[in-house]
């Protein structure tokens, strides 16, 4: 089913905030002063019911109307802005999104020229340096187990090894071999070659991390 669009949703709502508002200050408007009139006309005289009359007219028109135009306007700009920032984040969130699936795919396909699945390539990525099973699924954004699962693979290929951890007798470093360390270097050779992201310059890629950074953290 085809999901509404957040513009015409967001029109809608102001168009009939707007709506109500300005009918609400009409009939205010309009109530006030035959309630004036009719007052006057009851009360006394024809003196008393022109009185009543035209100053009930001008003084509850004028503020019906102020009321209407204030008030509506500022429910119909309050309704745009936020339909207008909707469809904002609507797009951000799409370009984000095809990025995000872009940079999988170039992954999956640099991986395969290694005989590497696109998981290992990322976790081959991410060891920059001698570090535990729960720092590397962190930097892989994935559960420990998925990465146990994972660095096994890698384990069994001779590209890494668990060693004893020198400040925790609990816990293993990953460290890669000499043979995962050359794999790695041209591993990372083959991702930054026609990579999405090297279509910007290395400035627009430091502005878009620290926006990213931003919002993720």
């Amino acid at each position: 089913m085809k999901s509404p669009d957040p513009a015409a949703s967001g029109n809608a709502t102001s168009a009939d905030d707007a709506t109500l508002a300005t009918t609400g200050g009409n009939a205010t408007s309009h109530d006030a002063v035959s309630l004036a009139t009719t007052s006057a006309d009851v009360t006394g005289g024809d003196a008393a019911s022109l009185a009543a009359a035209s100053g009930g007219d001008a003084v509850s028109g004028d503020a019906a109307s102020v009321g209407a135009t204030s008030g509506g306007a500022a429910t119909t700009g309050g309704a745009v802005d936020s339909a207008e920032r909707a469809i904002a984040e609507r797009n951000l969130c799409g370009l984000v999104g095809a990025l995000a699936k872009q940079i999988e795919g170039h992954i999956r396909e640099r991986a395969g020229a290694l005989d590497l699945t696109a998981a290992q390539a990322v976790a081959l990525r991410e060891l920059t340096g001698p570090m535990t099973m729960r720092d590397l699924a962190e930097r892989m954004s994935c559960e420990p187990s998925n990465a146990t699962f994972v660095v096994d693979r890698l384990e069994e290929q001779g590209i890494v090894e668990r060693r004893p951890h020198p400040g925790d007798r609990r816990a293993k470093q990953l460290v890669l071999t000499p043979e995962g360390a050359a794999l790695r270097e041209r591993l990372i050779d083959l991702l930054t070659e026609a990579s999405p992201l090297a279509r910007l310059t290395s400035e627009e890629q430091a502005a878009l991390n620290d926006l990213l950074a931003r919002v993720v953290r």
